[in-house]
């Protein structure tokens, strides 16, 4: 598939979907293009998101103009519009595989929404994170306002939503939204692929079942209860055998 925004390369069953278009910017072609393409990962263990010059500028506000603006005052067919671009953020959030985010330079707006549904986020230390929205007049709504208050708390959340600043690489660790801070981004690329192949050669089931409880958001002895009928379906006594030997 000859995409103008993304690219998927695979090694072996860890896939990476690199966002090319320029400066990673998030136009039309992007919420039409990414959803095919995560369609198209079967046999993928692991996905890597990641950009090309930087991680991305966010919405391409120009480029979606003519989309969004015969919309604004029709709440309907506003929601439509936006529905598209929900089947990119919730649709890479929802995947049963491991998502790991390797950002560096600028992860804006729509590009810090769609790593907040990453399961592990890295980044270089040249990587800067901004929610600019309110500066554009916007309330953000692909869902890193709902996902934010879980990874780093509700007060610094709001501290990025409501002023719209920036904040570098090791803010962004000391706040939890990332885990690793590598020192250039050819360290942080080898760093997610190898995290990758460690992941993939994990169990995938096992794997499965704990992004899924990490994801419930349900009652604790409900998701305890769902985590149980999970393994009495999926484990099995060759994986605990080879666990041992491996061991």
């Amino acid at each position: 598939m000859n995409n103008q925004t993304v690219r998927l390369t695979r090694q072996g069953e860890v896939a990476t979907l690199t966002i090319i278009s320029k400066m990673g910017s998030m136009g039309a072609a992007f919420w039409q293009e990414v959803p095919q393409v995560l369609r198209d990962l079967e046999g993928v263990r692991v996905l890597i998101l990641r950009g090309d010059k930087i991680f991305s500028a966010g919405l391409d506000v120009v480029d979606n103009a003519g989309q969004i603006a015969p919309t604004l005052g029709k709440p309907a067919e506003f929601k439509a519009v936006v529905d598209q671009m929900h089947a990119v953020t919730e649709g890479l959030a929802a995947l049963p595989i491991p998502v790991i985010a390797a950002v560096h330079g600028w992860c804006i707006g729509a590009g810090l929404e769609l790593i907040s549904g990453a399961d592990i986020r890295i980044c270089s230390n040249d990587a800067k994170f901004s929610l600019p929205e309110v500066k554009l007049g916007i309330t953000a709504d692909l869902g890193g306002l709902q996902r934010l208050p879980h990874l780093i708390g509700r007060g610094r959340t709001a501290a990025l939503a409501l002023t719209g600043e920036p904040i570098d690489a090791a803010t962004a660790e000391r706040w939890g939204l990332v885990t690793e801070v590598l020192p250039d981004p050819e360290a942080l690329f080898a760093r997610a692929e190898a995290l990758a192949q460690q992941l993939a050669a994990l169990p995938p089931k096992a794997l499965e079942g704990t992004k899924r409880t990490l994801q419930d958001d349900l009652p604790h002895a409900q998701s305890m209860a769902n985590a149980v009928t999970w393994n009495a379906h999926h484990m099995t006594v060759e994986g605990l055998q080879a666990a041992l030997k491996r061991g």
